[in-house]
């Protein structure tokens, strides 16, 4: 049972399909809900669904939702309890969550401590280590500036090597090393951009996996004692570091390797007194995964695993922020049947040059196993402002080709006209053999593409 006093009335620091998605959720669980929005972006579909909206700045990022004293000030004038982050922008902000729960509100997501914990990827692979979560071979720990050293552990680690901002993220802040007489430099230059782009200039080694997948568990945590996974999902078909493509179960995963580092993370979980939703991401090569990062939040990907367990993550991500423990025990979860998630971009299909404009007609496709999570609607204005998402295309199946061909018939059947969508790649990866045949590393999109 939710207690209404933390979260009576909550506040959705974010925008476009994640924001609706948590409007939904709130709704369902009968709490009030605060949308806040730019000037760029007052016709969003969920600010007339929401019981109030706040207009909180202009149109760039900086100036509204990144601007925390401006969502604080939303908060406060609207009696709002609780604030969820969504993905991006703040979300994985330590500072943002510390100065949400210090004026008095309820921050839906971990505690501020474990954001900067699993927000540094040095710290958080040490706390991984602890728990015994497999992690990638390195120099555990800042890559030293002393020269020698440093060459030292690059043989003992053995090349090719990865040098990789502890602050990064979304693909920044990381550069390949193939030949020990270019690892001096690469981390000079690293640790220049570390500190341009993430105010830290830290940086670490890793082995270079040469052929690996991205493969990442969703986990549930009420920071009372009590996690559980909901199984895993697959990311691999990415492009520049950008997931594009994901689906849950991961096919072809060495069972007893899946079922050890699923119990693990659980056990991670519990041992940091984590809260809220999050993932675990690994690369998995040759049977064996190697943790990378942690995400503190909720994923963009999320609804395919809400698709194979039947779990809301967002209400239960409500329901422990109201001081619930968690409503399920891990006997509770079980793996039924597969799911694929498409993301749909406002970009050109070729060139990924992002294509904002006015949607003269959208068409939702449909049918048994089909969901569709977008703010999309005709006559909507797709602004130049923000990230190219419009929205997410979802399919469920009793097996994966089920699950396929649902997926082929509504990227078929769905309909953005007025600007240019990657629905077209989409359809294309979707009859791909190689893709189809499961199990593709996280550089064939982009071999593919180079190639077409």
């Amino acid at each position: 049972m939710l207690k209404p006093a933390k979260l009576e009335k909550v506040l959705i620091a974010n925008r476009g399909e994640i924001a609706l998605r948590i409007l939904r959720a709130c709704k369902e669980m009968g709490i009030k809900t605060v949308a806040v929005y730019s000037t760029a972006d007052k016709d969003l579909m969920h600010l007339g669904l929401a019981d109030e909206s706040v207009c909180i700045g202009p149109a760039p990022a900086n100036l509204s939702y990144l601007h925390i004293p401006a969502i604080i000030a939303a908060a406060e004038v609207t009696g709002a309890t609780a604030i969820h982050p969504g993905y991006g922008f703040l979300a994985e902000n330590a500072d943002f969550a510390e100065q949400v729960e210090k004026s008095g509100f309820a921050f839906i997501g971990p505690k501020a401590d474990t954001i900067r914990l699993m927000g540094d990827k040095v710290s958080a692979k040490d706390a991984m280590k602890r728990a015994g979560v497999p992690t990638v071979p390195g120099s555990d720990g800042p890559l030293p500036e002393d020269e020698e050293t440093a060459l030292r552990i690059g043989r003992e680690v053995g090349y090719p090597v990865i040098i990789k901002a502890a602050g990064g993220g979304g693909g920044r802040g990381m550069r390949e090393v193939h030949r020990e007489e270019d690892l001096i430099e690469a981390a000079k230059q690293t640790r220049a951009e570390a500190a341009a782009w993430f105010s830290n200039p830290m940086v670490y080694l890793e082995k270079f996996l040469t052929d690996p997948r991205h493969v990442e568990v969703q986990v549930l945590s009420d920071g009372q004692g009590h996690a559980i996974h909901l199984g895993d999902r697959d990311c691999s078909l990415q492009r520049r570091h950008q997931k594009v493509l994901e689906e849950a179960p991961a096919p072809g995963i060495d069972e007893t390797a899946r079922q050890e580092v699923l119990a693990r993370c659980v056990k991670a979980c519990i041992d940091i007194g984590y809260r809220g939703a999050g993932t675990f991401e690994f690369l998995y090569e040759n049977g064996r995964f190697y943790f990378i990062e942690m995400n503190t939040r909720v994923q963009v990907e999320h609804p395919v695993s809400e698709m194979v367990t039947g779990i809301d993550i967002l209400k239960e991500m409500l329901s422990i922020a109201a001081g619930n423990p968690l409503s399920f025990t891990q006997d509770d979860v079980v793996i039924r049947g597969h799911a694929l998630e498409c993301r749909i971009n406002a970009e050109d299909p070729k060139t990924f040059i992002p294509s904002p404009g006015m949607v003269k007609h959208f068409h939702a496709p449909g049918g048994n196993g089909v969901r569709v999570d977008s703010h999309l609607y005709s006559g909507y204005k797709v602004p130049p402002n923000y990230d190219s998402l419009i929205g997410k295309l979802i399919t469920w199946g009793a097996t994966r080709d089920e699950a396929m061909a649902r997926m082929r018939n509504a990227l078929d059947e769905i309909v953005v006209d007025g600007i240019k969508t990657n629905i077209p790649l989409h359809r294309n990866l979707t009859r791909d053999a190689g893709f189809c045949e499961g199990g593709v590393n996280i550089h064939y999109l982009e071999h593919k593409l180079a190639n077409e």
